[in-house]
């Protein structure tokens, strides 16, 4: 067991207390701060507990059970600072429900990608296992997601993400200032679509591996706003409200049939 937060104890950076959270075993962790709301409210009934830095926090009800919403801001490093403090207050699954770019040509803007593993080019992990340990999803979480979508009859992907540090050069973008990229990341589109990775996107990886080494599951469900095998460019709006709509359902249904499923 690890370190467990008093209960009025507000952590340093999210901001909230285990009082707060009124037991909440499931925390959805989308990257930005201004998609908590609609998801939180998309769930059920909600209210906001907080908002420090980038870690703003509201809590919602599925199934008569308390379950947070909580953004964590873009990147590794901020996903593990939130969920160090998060286990400490109580959260025992946690899944990322974000954005993404798909590079295979079969992922359609719109899509769900339900990540069951993914590569690790972040340095965040790095720090909390070797290079050569997996990031891994839960089966449990995972397969949950995977039947919410099929019943829901949301068009879904399942397979690996590439999650980098970096928006531009680690995924292979050329639109950036200056255009350039690393002779060792040139190239590197072409050999994860070949290797069937189906995207890119910049939390997974960190949210996989942290979560195994606290002996705590997570998961990742991802709506296509960037279609690679098409353009650099992110999708227009109602592309991306599409994507948030199938996300939001998909979620809500897989806690729903987890909690009724007392797991």
């Amino acid at each position: 067991m690890g370190k467990i937060a008093a209960p009025d104890e507000v952590l340093y950076h999210i901001g909230i207390s285990a009082q707060m959270i009124k037991g909440a075993k499931y925390a959805l962790l989308p990257g930005d701060p201004g998609r908590v709301e609609a998801l939180a409210k998309a769930l059920g009934p909600a209210e906001p507990v907080g908002c420090h830095r980038e870690y703003t926090s509201w809590l919602s009800q599925v199934e008569g059970e308390a379950v947070l919403v909580c953004s964590t801001g873009m990147g590794g490093p901020s996903v593990a600072i939130g969920m160090e403090e998060l286990a400490c207050i109580g959260i025992e699954n946690f899944i990322r429900v974000g954005t993404t770019g798909s590079i295979q040509e079969k992922v359609a803007l719109g899509d769900i990608v339900i990540n069951k593993a993914a590569v690790r080019l972040d340095g965040t992990s790095q720090h909390y296992a070797p290079t050569a340990f997996p990031a891994v999803a839960s089966l449990e979480l995972t397969y949950a997601l995977q039947q919410a979508a099929k019943d829901l009859e949301v068009p879904y992907h399942t397979g690996i993400s590439v999650s980098s540090d970096t928006f531009w050069p680690g995924q292979e973008r050329y639109d950036s200032f200056t255009g350039y990229v690393r002779k060792t990341l040139q190239g590197s589109l072409k050999e994860w679509q070949a290797l069937g990775a189906l995207n890119y996107e910049m939390e997974t990886a960190t949210l996989f591996v942290v979560a195994q080494s606290f002996g705590l599951k997570a998961a990742s469900i991802c709506g296509v706003v960037a279609k690679r095998t098409d353009s650099e460019q992110v999708a227009p709006a109602d592309t991306y409200r599409l994507a948030s709509e199938r996300f939001q359902l998909v979620a809500k249904r897989a806690l729903q049939d987890l909690i009724k499923a007392g797991k």
